[in-house]
């Protein structure tokens, strides 16, 4: 039984269609969580940094269920800058959805449930938050995870190749490269990857293709 003491700070809930990640396109109730102690420059939700509602587990639970969909994308904000997420993501794995979570490359990620595919953001130069990395996540990544960068400019780009190589990232899991969108076409992204032959996947975020940059989509 939930209680107030499980609450967290609720920004939206709703159903879409994953636009982002191995999962595009597939129909996904979003659990987006208030907060988040990154700037990225580009950031989309700013909204979410503030504002929300605060409900139980339970409630939470209840309004997913009422989407009807086996998906579930818990983000934010920062969804691991609320203590209480990892519960979430535990209750929401036990209720049998297939979760994933979107978190920036900022916070430990190795109390998140085994069960749930993360997607983490590695801050780029361009984001203005590189600084936050926090390296040894990577340890914690297995191969259903996804590794994210998104790209601001050709800089970017030559900056996560080397993080690449560095880290040896691709040997890990699945990477994404993105565009920000108005700032990089996607067109010479993908003209650089096949130039360099590397091994990642280019994303466009399909939720903008097909809504722009309404809110809940």
């Amino acid at each position: 039984m939930s209680s107030a003491n499980d609450s967290l700070r609720i920004s939206e809930i709703f159903l879409s269609l994953q636009g982002e990640t191995s999962r595009v396109g597939l129909p996904t109730v979003f659990v987006r969580l208030t907060g988040c102690p990154l700037r990225c420059v580009y950031c989309d939700t700013t909204y979410a940094f503030s504002g929300g509602q605060y409900m139980t587990l339970e409630a939470i639970l209840a309004e997913v269920a009422r989407h009807g969909a086996h998906h579930v994308c818990v983000t934010g904000g920062e969804p691991l800058a609320q203590k209480n997420c990892l519960p979430l993501l535990r209750a929401l794995c036990d209720a049998g959805y297939s979760v994933s979570l979107e978190t920036s490359g900022a916070l430990d990620v190795s109390e998140v449930d085994e069960r749930v595919q993360k997607v983490v953001d590695i801050k780029t130069p361009g984001s203005g938050e590189a600084d936050r990395n926090l390296w040894s996540n990577m340890a914690h990544l297995r191969s259903h995870d996804e590794i994210k960068f998104v790209l601001s400019n050709e800089a970017d780009y030559q900056w996560a190749k080397q993080m690449l190589a560095e880290h040896e990232l691709v040997q890990r899991c699945a990477v994404l490269f993105s565009p920000v969108q108005g700032q990089l076409s996607p067109k010479d992204l993908a003209e650089w990857i096949l130039r360099d032959r590397l091994p990642v996947r280019l994303q466009v975020q399909l939720h903008k293709l097909l809504w722009g940059n309404e809110v809940g989509r």
